[in-house]
């Protein structure tokens, strides 16, 4: 029997309107819904028509120029917005490791926020007592945990929020860019936990610049261009589609 897979995306799309944010919650989508009508606000579409299907236990990279789509594709397979066309099929559980830092607040403290975000994730009570030491030293606030977190530098609320998102045992996986950030020994050691989830079965997909990291760690690749998935192969197909168009822009 096959194995279904783990992530599906329909025809899938998502409008937007020039000069607001999308949100993605039910009071964005009634009264701005209204207000769009109402001032004939021009729209976009960040993404349409995309269909892929991705297996338990790949790892799929996507890449393609700032403003392609990626991060809203990200976005659309979390739920954090809704589709105006087509539809996600999602078979487990996200670890969404995707503006790290968003879920904080500056007025709690890291040990406040740690509790409040792995609760919002599905992490028991029981589940975090025991990994809350290996959260802390893993992000190095130790000396800061119990300052409140608009104390804390960006770097540091990046840290504690893959500490956390990374513990989940949730078995997708999406990261945008959050290896990006740190220096080169935190970097290091989101390397080697990644690792170890690709080993335990996970499903990882991320968005990323980085030629080194999508070899490091997908032997799948999606290139996104102007909203639409041009390519959908090898990470090495991939890559070359993105640096051909790249190229192109550039004057000789």
């Amino acid at each position: 029997m096959t194995e279904q897979p783990i992530i599906e995306a329909h025809d899938l799309g998502v409008r937007f309107s020039k000069g607001r944010k999308r949100t993605g919650s039910l009071r964005e989508l009634f009264i701005h819904r209204g207000k769009r009508q109402a001032q004939n606000q021009p729209e976009f579409w960040p993404l349409r028509h995309v269909n892929f299907s991705i297996k338990p236990g790949e790892a799929v990279g996507i890449i393609g120029s700032n403003g392609t789509g990626k991060s809203t594709l990200l976005r659309l397979l979390t739920g954090v917005y809704i589709p105006d066309e087509g539809y996600v099929v999602r078979r487990g559980n996200i670890a969404p490791l995707i503006a790290l830092s968003a879920g904080f607040s500056g007025d709690l403290t890291g040990r406040e926020n740690v509790n409040l975000v792995a609760s919002l994730h599905g992490m028991s009570k029981e589940e975090l007592n025991a990994k809350f030491d290996e959260i802390v030293e893993f992000a190095g606030v130790e000396d800061h945990i119990d300052t409140p977190v608009r104390h804390f530098s960006s770097g540091m609320k990046v840290r504690l929020g893959f500490s956390v998102i990374s513990q989940l045992q949730h078995p997708i996986l999406l990261v945008d860019e959050a290896l990006a950030v740190g220096d080169k020994r935190f970097k290091q050691k989101c390397y080697k936990t990644i690792r170890r989830l690709l080993k335990e079965g996970r499903t990882l997909v991320l968005v990323s610049h980085s030629e080194k990291d999508l070899t490091r760690f997908c032997s799948r690749g999606m290139y996104l261009n102007a909203g639409q998935l041009v390519v959908d192969g090898t990470v090495e197909d991939a890559l070359a589609a993105y640096q051909a168009v790249e190229d192109e822009k550039v004057p000789v």
